[in-house]
């Protein structure tokens, strides 16, 4: 009996999907960002591969995806580990969304009210970042300002996009390559918290810097 070529590719995924490892931080069982990237590109490539040819296709697909797609999810869990040691303590967050990563650095701790220059005392932050970036080059990084709602939209416009181009330049500054290097600003028009209390617009000023994976 011929199996499904749809069969195949359902099997390659769950043949992939089905590895765990232990999360350092919380050590529960958790899938990897690795074998989740492993299981998004063999899912990918069962498709073709099904579409292109049969069930045996489908399996070969499979497993080119998932080389592919579990290759970029190692990279980035291993950039994502260097991030959190160099970064420990520091105010800043590590956040991990996909394949993607995302440094929260609060306004507060990064700029003096009302101002773009990059405070003297985080510049050492950021030079970490710069260690690890550097390190790992197969990643682009986009900086992007923030700001609460107090004042007028057009002048809170303005401030997140000189933060977010502050932090770009300083890190071209400190060696990054500039093509690596985006920044845009969003002023108030992306709230995490609510405006309405000091402790919701401390949230919202912020400069935010995420870690690409080329080609993705």
């Amino acid at each position: 009996m011929k199996r499904s070529p749809w069969i195949a590719a359902v099997l390659g995924l769950w043949l992939v999907a089905g590895c765990t490892t232990i999360d350092p931080y919380t050590r529960e069982e958790k899938t990897s960002n690795a074998t989740k990237g492993a299981a998004i590109g063999a899912a990918a490539g069962a498709v073709i591969g099904a579409i292109a040819n049969d069930g045996k296709g489908a399996l070969i697909g499979a497993a080119i995806g998932a080389a592919g797609g579990g290759a970029i999810g190692h990279y980035m869990d291993q950039q994502e580990a260097a991030l959190r040691q160099e970064l420990e303590g520091t105010g800043v967050s590590v956040t991990r969304e996909g394949n993607n990563i995302r440094l929260n650095m609060p306004g507060n701790v990064t700029f003096d009210t009302d101002q773009s220059n990059i405070r003297p005392e985080f510049q050492p932050v950021l030079d970490s970042v710069v260690k690890v970036a550097n390190k790992f080059e197969k990643t682009n990084l986009r900086v992007s300002g923030h700001t609460d709602s107090t004042g007028r939209e057009s002048y809170n416009q303005r401030l997140s996009e000189y933060r977010a181009l502050s932090v770009k330049d300083y890190l071209a500054m400190r060696g990054v390559v500039p093509q690596r290097l985006s920044s845009v600003g969003y002023g108030e028009s992306r709230p995490i918290a609510d405006n309405g209390n000091a402790s919701g617009r401390a949230l919202n000023r912020r400069v935010e810097l995420e870690l690409i994976p080329t080609g993705s």
